[in-house]
């Protein structure tokens, strides 16, 4: 089933779709392909919605071409001893503490498919909920967390555990997904460790699920956050510090995302009712 699963990223593409359909289903309980509908609903109801999915896929593809711009840069400073300095053998110590071998392939589940399932899944679960404020502060969360994240990856690299030979880590992504430095490696760099963007997205999800009011959302969604946070030190990947940093900007980015889409939601509103007293009066 492993092998199945991991062996190419265009696999991975069609099971995280395949996941994403699952988790709208039991989350709104209603067809997922409903969401289609919606979001093309939203999109001509709202030029602000259109900018603000512009803004958000801008800034994702910013980001998968971080490296690119880092090489060119070619920008030399290296964190990962500092970072080390502060917290030493944490992640060893989890690792040999919690190390099993049938756990392995959950955690790695979790890692590569849940990551990026419950975030688009969340869009569609608020576009059926009809749920615009916490709609478009999940597009405001991936906004701000790559914007503060892209330039800690350019001017604060920090390298990955298991590569830094004195935290004697083990890689144990590569027990389930042989192929990983092959095939995901292009879409994350070894260096791009602070903040922890697993930590930083996962957690914002369900901080966001909380505020959603949807009960259900918010156990699948704070169930994958606790595993992908777990999983990012028993695969050997992140320190403390990053996650730490993760969680910070996760809270940070859920609160002004919240305001924001409160404001843009308020004003586009405020706008409504302007024209149809100016209609009345007519």
């Amino acid at each position: 089933m492993n092998a199945l699963l991991y062996q190419s990223m265009n696999l991975v593409v069609v099971y995280t779709v395949a996941i994403v359909v699952v988790l709208i289903w039991i989350g709104a309980r209603r067809n997922p392909l409903m969401a289609l509908v919606e979001i093309g609903r939203e999109l001509l109801r709202s030029y602000k919605f259109t900018l603000i999915i512009i803004g958000m896929f801008s800034v994702l593809a910013l980001n998968k071409y971080e490296l690119q711009i880092e090489q060119k840069m070619n920008l030399t400073s290296d964190y990962t001893a500092f970072v080390f300095g502060l917290e030493g053998h944490f992640v060893r110590h989890v690792q040999e503490l919690f190390f099993t071998p049938w756990l392995t392939p959950i955690i790695v589940f979790f890692y590569i498919f849940m990551l990026q399932s419950v975030l688009a899944a969340s869009l569609g679960i608020y576009l059926l909920d009809k749920n615009r404020v916490m709609l478009y502060a999940t597009c405001y969360t991936i906004m701000i967390t790559y914007a503060v994240a892209i330039p800690f990856y350019l001017y604060f690299p920090v390298n990955e555990v298991w590569s830094y030979l004195p935290a004697g880590v083990r890689f144990t992504m590569l027990d389930v997904f042989p192929k990983f430095e092959q095939e995901y490696r292009p879409l994350s760099g070894l260096n791009n460790c602070f903040p922890s963007l697993h930590t930083a997205i996962s957690v914002s999800m369900a901080l966001l699920a909380y505020r959603s009011g949807n009960r259900r959302w918010m156990v699948i969604s704070t169930i994958s956050a606790v595993a992908i946070v777990f999983g990012i030190f028993y695969l050997g990947i992140h320190w403390l510090t990053d996650m730490l940093g993760g969680t910070l900007l996760a809270v940070l980015s859920t609160t002004v995302a919240v305001q924001l889409a409160k404001f843009t939601l308020r004003s586009g509103e405020e706008r409504l009712r302007v024209r149809s007293r100016a209609t009345d009066v007519r």
